[in-house]
């Protein structure tokens, strides 16, 4: 399935100054970096621009919810010495603005091939209120000629760094962005079968469009999680609701049982396409991560093409490869809403206004 939009691939990027935007919306404690997939996710894009001849890179992204305020505790300066001890061989800057003489300042400063990361773009009300008048701030400031997105997570959204901003300026897609863009709407248009879709989390007005998508073309579901705790019912026979719980003392359902657990586990082993989007239990407890353990290790260790999406889900995989890093999944998505929604069949503005291929 051919990919819908130019990626930097397409374009010339000899002598420019290019404005990517980034996801290091990363997890933080004590003022650093607890997990830097997302930094690492973007690698590619940077690396690959600097060696087509860019003149320079500057990084646009946001941290957490600081809800238009400026609030030190999500400041990207961190994010910005971890993405330098990542590209050791080459200049990375910060600067605490995203508009204004300090940006330019800061651009016109930086040697060429260097890399400029923008302060948290959420520290300004106008990012989330998609404004035109932000977007074109940003690309006066940093004088670029060029928009690659490459923010999987935040496409689903449309703000001034994934919608306004590429009507600005010539925009085009990164590799992560495509990597993901493409293996999740090739499990919708042309999976190998049988496809299992293994569905948890909470809330099932989240996760019944993804149902409804999947339903025509897969050939099992299994349904577990707090949605399966609270009486999912499914009257079509595709659809395996978990049919028994691990509880805590209270008698809260917090996991799915050993019967359910075995009974999703063997799907996973028969299937050749499987996508997993929502955890089965309380996994930050580990008293109540025994289902999702089992699936996450069975996935991991089978030949089938395997995505994970979800924030919840992609967060909990991430954890048992760092305890068991022999397994192997085709894509861990890092996008939560983005995949949820695209699975779901839903349009992502901050994709449809790229560049057409």
């Amino acid at each position: 399935m051919a990919f819908r939009k130019k990626t930097v691939r397409d374009v010339e990027l000899a002598g420019k100054t290019v404005l990517i935007r980034v996801d290091y919306n990363v997890p933080m404690k004590d003022g650093a970096v607890v997990e830097d997939m997302r930094i690492r996710g973007s690698l590619a894009t940077i690396n690959y621009v600097l060696e087509q001849g860019a003149k320079k890179v500057v990084l646009i992204s946001h941290l957490g919810r600081p809800d238009g305020e400026v609030k030190p505790e999500f400041s990207l300066a961190p994010v910005a010495a971890r993405l330098a001890v990542l590209l050791s061989e080459r200049t990375v800057k910060f600067v605490d603005a995203t508009v204004g003489d300090k940006v330019k300042n800061a651009v016109a400063e930086l040697p060429e091939q260097g890399i400029l990361l923008l302060e948290n773009l959420r520290f300004s009300p106008l990012e989330e209120e998609n404004s035109e008048e932000f977007a074109r701030e940003i690309v006066e400031a940093t004088g670029a000629d060029l928009f690659v997105q490459d923010g999987f997570a935040v496409i689903h959204r449309a703000h001034a760094s994934t919608d306004a901003i590429a009507r600005q300026l010539p925009s085009v897609a990164g590799f992560l962005l495509e990597h993901e863009v493409s293996n999740l709407e090739g499990v919708i248009a042309a999976p190998e079968h049988p496809l299992l879709v293994i569905i948890g989390g909470a809330k099932v007005d989240d996760k019944q469009p993804m149902i409804d998508q999947f339903l025509p073309i897969a050939d099992m579901i299994a349904v577990g999680g707090k949605i399966a705790a609270d009486g999912y019912t499914a009257t079509d026979p595709k659809i395996y609701v978990a049919e028994d719980f691990a509880t805590d003392e209270n008698g809260a359902k917090l996991d799915i049982g050993e019967t359910s657990t075995a009974k999703i586990v063997d799907l996973v082993a028969q299937a050749c396409t499987i996508v997993w989007n929502g955890t089965l239990g309380m996994v930050e407890d580990e008293r109540f991560e025994k289902a999702s353990l089992a699936v996450a290790e069975a996935m991991g260790s089978t030949d089938a093409l395997t995505v994970v999406g979800g924030g919840d889900t992609t967060g909990y995989v991430e954890k048992v490869l760092r305890r068991n890093p022999n397994l192997h999944f085709n894509l861990i998505s890092t996008g939560g809403g983005a995949s949820l929604e695209l699975l779901s069949g839903k349009k992502l503005p901050g994709f449809e206004v790229l560049q057409d291929n």
